[in-house]
């Protein structure tokens, strides 16, 4: 997907998706790019969980949320911040009310983020799928999980590499559709720039490769060539084992003249 908009950038896009070795695909991803006003997008990737159909019925539900807020919300008038935060609850009490019909316990994580015109930007995130934001090859922020694993990591108890092979490293301390109230952590960008990359991801993916490694593939190709090396790469080093992968790559590219 490709947009343009008035200011001399466009927005070039791609997403992937894989089952990777498991019997259902349950992760979700959506790029949006906004019907009325160009330059403006909204990236997210749902993980769902809880059972074959529970999970992807909570994934499918947080992109039909997704598709319905961001049809409504105005750029130029509407706060960027209350749209994410309507997204997340809408989200939740949707999966809620799901479960009450359903065997299954549906939950799903929400990475999103959205790109206006002025080359700011946002993100929301409930669980441990991530945003990344990179300038060129480097590494500018990532989100924090709201997992087990990042508090004994915030507590200095263990290191990001024991993370990854901790025996509970795939508990959630927040995502949508608990009893809990989801986290709703939002963050500004305040400035993109031409050359930036935002990617949200699901565990599935980010598990298997470092930041350094993600910043080297999303700078040296496109988002497609990109998406497609990432998925390649997390398969090889799954070695049969692996999750659900998805991921949304959204990157600010400058016109061609």
């Amino acid at each position: 997907m490709i947009t343009t908009a008035p200011q001399g950038f466009r927005l070039s896009a791609a997403t992937g998706l894989h089952r990777g070795d498991r019997a259902y695909q349950q992760d979700q991803v959506e790029i949006l790019a906004h019907a009325r006003v160009p330059g403006c997008a909204l990236a997210l990737v749902a993980d769902g969980m809880g059972g074959k159909s529970g999970g992807r019925t909570a994934a499918d539900q947080v992109v039909m949320i997704a598709r319905q807020v961001f049809e409504r919300y105005a750029p130029n008038t509407d706060d960027a911040a209350a749209m994410l935060r309507q997204l997340v609850v809408e989200s939740h009490l949707m999966i809620k009310l799901t479960a009450i019909t359903a065997d299954e316990e549906p939950h799903s994580t929400l990475a999103a983020f959205l790109v206006l015109p002025d080359l700011s930007g946002w993100t929301v995130h409930a669980g441990d799928s991530r945003i990344y934001h990179f300038r060129g090859a480097e590494l500018v922020r990532r989100t924090i999980d709201h997992s087990y694993v990042q508090r004994l990591i915030d507590e200095g108890k263990i290191t990001d590499a024991q993370a990854n092979t901790h025996p509970q490293s795939n508990l959630l301390t927040g995502c949508l559709g608990t009893q809990a109230d989801p986290p709703v952590e939002i963050s500004e960008i305040e400035r993109l720039e031409v050359g930036d990359t935002l990617l949200a991801c699901s565990d599935g993916l980010w598990h298997y490769l470092t930041p350094k490694e993600l910043g080297a593939i999303v700078n040296a190709l496109s988002p497609r060539e990109a998406s497609e090396m990432l998925i390649s790469k997390a398969r090889q080093r799954a070695r049969g084992t692996g999750d659900n992968l998805s991921l949304a790559m959204v990157r600010i590219e400058a016109l061609k003249t």
